[in-house]
């Protein structure tokens, strides 16, 4: 039998809470919402409840794809999670997902890269499946409670960020599914964006907490704002070449959810009509590594999802900066 990585089935997740641009506003005590709607598009947001956390997020998310895929939990030979909002600094959070899906068989870690993380972990298992014959399912999955780590002081931030999970479960057979990866990174700007107080660089000591706060997500130095956009078409083509492939070879493009207008660019560049794409950022807010599986997966839902045997595009860019693209043939429910 051939070992080609499948994408089985999806699923997606988001809290019950939904907040406005104007609840943020409140909270910020400013008015965002009119810049947020016109330039980054989103309109609302969700805020997970303060008895949920990013396991629970990807545990409920995960649930589906699994249904779908019509196999239990006890039958996943391996759990990669995504996340940079993880349960804890140690132990990893896929032990605890696993715990609470039941997942008795299975190995499992983390991957932190930041918002490229899931297309990452989404690489990572299907070379597991390609090279470890005993495997016949992975499941991946990414989970963002960013939403714990807000500073409503910092107008930056606050407006942008929400909480969500999304999953897929992989598993092999006789048609392509996997086509190929790529991944770049600008390392000098690992300390423009992210969580800095927690890690062993700066530890939650009285003196630092006394200084810089609590852990909370933040913007330091500003990037590029044309950095995606430069890097992204390099990024997307040295996957496709894997391929052999090209962008008007896509049917369907899954990108970093944080800005709509971005991604109205990115599509006029690469001369590709805009309902090859889809986007949550509107309703859900920005979502982080699992971002880019929700939207595949709430198109799925809308009866917008690929057909069998189409390509499938992924491109996802966070904070270090880390960037990840992944292609695939369609062969999902």
């Amino acid at each position: 039998m051939s070992r080609n990585p499948q994408i089985l089935a999806t699923g997606s997740y988001v809290p019950e809470r939904v907040v406005t641009n104007a609840e943020v506003d409140e909270l910020m005590n400013a008015s965002t919402n009119e810049w947020l709607l016109a330039n980054v598009g989103i309109k609302e947001r969700r805020w997970m409840s303060p008895e949920q956390t990013t396991s629970d997020l990807i545990v409920e998310a995960s649930k589906k794809a699994l249904e779908r895929a019509g196999i239990t939990a006890d039958e996943l030979d391996m759990i990669i999670i995504s996340t940079d909002t993880p349960d804890y600094l140690s132990p990893s959070t896929s032990v605890v997902v696993m715990d609470k899906l039941g997942a008795n068989n299975a190995g499992g870690y983390d991957v932190n890269s930041a918002c490229a993380g899931w297309v990452t972990a989404l690489d990572q298992g299907a070379r597991y499946l390609m090279t470890e014959p005993s495997y016949k399912y992975i499941l991946v999955a990414g989970g963002y409670g960013m939403s714990r780590f807000l500073d409503f002081n910092d107008k930056k931030t606050a407006n942008l960020f929400a909480d969500g999970a999304g999953a897929v479960v992989l598993g092999v057979g006789e048609e392509t599914g996997f086509v190929g990866s790529n991944f770049l990174a600008v390392g000098s700007f690992h300390d423009a964006l992210g969580i800095y107080t927690g890690g062993a660089n700066r530890p939650c000591t009285p003196d630092n907490l006394a200084e810089f706060g609590a852990p909370k997500v933040e913007f330091v130095r500003k990037f590029p704002k044309t950095f995606n956009t430069e890097y992204w078409p390099k990024l997307m083509q040295g996957a496709l070449d894997k391929g052999g492939l090209s962008y008007d070879d896509v049917d369907q493009f899954y990108f970093t959810q944080l800005n709509l207008r971005t991604i109205e660019f990115m599509m006029d560049l690469l001369k590709q009509p805009i309902e090859k794409t889809h986007w949550v950022m509107d309703k859900w807010g920005y979502t982080g590594s699992p971002c880019v599986i929700m939207a595949l997966d709430d198109a799925i839902e809308q009866g917008k999802g690929p057909k069998a045997g189409d390509t499938i595009l992924f491109c996802a860019s966070g904070g270090g900066i880390t960037m990840a693209s992944s292609v695939w043939k369609w062969t999902g429910k």
